[in-house]
């Protein structure tokens, strides 16, 4: 079981995922924008950082970065529904991120998270 901290700012998607994961073994706790999830991050310790790169506030690339520099084991993983932004994340993001396009199976994102926690 990892401690994941999810933030998406589409709701029905981060709930969708939060009850998904929850249910995959996982303590999740979700967040609808940056600046809420930056928060957490300061006040917690999680396995997995898992974000939407576009968000109001403070994005996603941004919040992986002070997140990384706070806890440098913290995995992360961003999501994203453009493939430009992707391709961008990829140099923009610290190191070993990886970065998973939406649309995707929830099987997939359930796999690459345990192969991301596994790795550490």
């Amino acid at each position: 079981m990892a401690r994941i901290l999810l933030a998406e700012d589409d709701d029905s998607l981060r709930g969708f995922l939060v009850q998904s994961l929850t249910r995959a073994g996982h303590d999740v706790s979700g967040h609808g924008d940056g600046d809420s999830a930056w928060e957490a991050l300061e006040h917690g310790t999680y396995d997995l950082l898992l974000t939407d790169i576009v968000m109001p506030g403070l994005d996603g690339i941004e919040l992986a970065r002070r997140g990384a520099e706070a806890d440098p084991a913290m995995k992360i993983v961003f999501i994203t529904g453009f493939a430009a932004v992707a391709l961008s994340a990829q140099s923009q993001a610290p190191k070993d991120a990886k970065v998973l396009s939406k649309p995707f199976h929830l099987k997939d994102l359930v796999v690459e998270i345990e192969r991301v926690i596994a790795a550490a």
